[in-house]
């Protein structure tokens, strides 16, 4: 028998409860939060019984994108994906207890309570009712939970490199946090690491040694000049300016010891016909002709890059998937914005991709993150209608 589904505030409740943190590179954090693999289990035991396929994906050891596919009655008129991340940032500086899932309200407060645990709840309470109902007419549907969003991309590239199952979807809704609007197009990022070296000595004879720390600090005032050389490059009308940022900088070991080695990471933002090949050769074209960067650095990816998400190819998947929103809630709007989403990888595969889901952007990442569980029941209804109500792939995509 099919576990019971629980009702969408509690079923987001659970999700919260079950901690999912990314460590994004970082060593210190306790193992007993770490890494997506309770989730996972969890959505595969409310999945388990159904009359749908499921599939693990390995992506890293402990780390697994979960597959379900929903096989409609009678002819498939197009092929649709639900795709929503299982991971979190990490919990530093929370003023809440995150795991607790504490309701105060139409408030529910808890790490990945808006991003992405409350499209996870969505997306699933959607796809279960699909397969319970089986409405004639209706889309087949892959649910895709993937790993590892908020640091490296790893889960979505995964999924694309290793294929689905029930075959490629022709579109795609991503989840994340829009305020049941519609997000058509983002930036992309690429993010880096660069380390400069110098020699060790006593501090008390500085002129023995070659500080690394003092090295960086031209590169940080090259870097400075060149995020406003970009910020003043012509911008895209939709997501604005190209921005780059050093966000963190480590080095040295005492302070009576002259630093043999700093360290910095880099994020850029990209748009729309930029690359991360093409950004990094811009990049260390500018730092070696800058004045007094007379010496060696090391630049290197810290991660895999997001590509940006265009609008171009999307524009009757968002046609479509507006007029449900509109069915259920009455208005939406269709927008860009400035972070990355996995809905990029997709598109640049070849499956037109939006983004879309419950829960404000601003809550997200925060310290005391929360969604407004006013959203939730409208967002499934949407995700629902829209699987059910799915036109043939010529009309609907334009494509064939």
């Amino acid at each position: 028998m099919p576990t019971a589904l629980p009702p969408l505030p509690e079923l987001l409740a659970e999700l919260v409860r079950r901690p999912s943190v990314n460590p994004m590179g970082r060593t210190d954090l306790p193992a007993e939060i770490l890494y997506e693999h309770r989730v996972t289990d969890y959505v595969a035991s409310l999945l388990q019984g159904l009359e749908c396929s499921m599939y693990r994906q390995p992506v890293q050891t402990g780390r697994e994108n979960l597959l379900a596919c929903y096989e409609p009655p009678g002819p498939v008129p197009c092929h649709l994906l639900f795709e929503v991340h299982q991971d979190t940032v990490p919990v530093d500086g929370m003023t809440i207890e995150p795991f607790a899932a504490h309701r105060q309200g139409n408030r529910l407060y808890g790490r990945g309570a808006c991003d992405v645990k409350a499209g996870l709840a969505v997306m699933i309470t959607a796809f279960v009712r699909l397969v319970r109902e089986r409405p004639r007419g209706s889309a087949r549907v892959t649910l895709a939970c993937t790993v590892d969003e908020e640091h490296s991309f790893l889960g979505v590239q995964a999924l694309v490199r290793q294929g689905f199952p029930q075959g490629r979807p022709q579109a795609a809704i991503v989840a994340e946090p829009t305020r049941l609007n519609i997000v058509h197009a983002h930036k992309g990022v690429v993010r880096w690491t660069l380390e400069t070296s110098g020699r060790a000595c006593h501090s008390s004879r500085p002129e023995q040694g070659v500080n690394a720390i003092y090295r960086m600090a031209r590169i940080l005032h090259a870097l400075e000049q060149y995020a406003e050389h970009l910020r003043q490059l012509p911008a895209d009308p939709l997501l604005g300016p190209r921005t780059l940022a050093v966000g963190r900088i480590q080095g040295g070991v005492s302070p009576n010891t002259i630093p043999d080695a700093c360290r910095i990471d880099i994020d850029r933002r990209l748009l729309p016909g930029e690359t991360a090949a093409t950004a990094e050769a811009e990049l260390l074209d500018m730092l070696r002709q800058a004045p007094g960067i007379d010496f060696p650095f090391t630049l290197r990816l810290s991660h895999a890059p997001c590509p940006p998400l265009s609008p171009q190819g999307s524009a009757p998947l968002v046609h479509h998937f507006g007029r449900v929103i509109d069915s259920v809630v009455g208005q939406h709007t269709v927008q860009a914005v400035p972070f990355g989403t996995d809905a990029a990888t997709l598109a640049l595969a070849g499956i037109p991709a939006i983004v879309f889901g419950p829960g404000d952007i601003a809550q997200a990442h925060t310290h005391d993150e929360w969604i407004d569980l006013d959203q939730l029941a409208p967002a499934a209804e949407i995700l629902y209608r829209f699987a059910a109500t799915a036109e043939p792939l010529d009309s609907q995509f334009g494509r064939s």
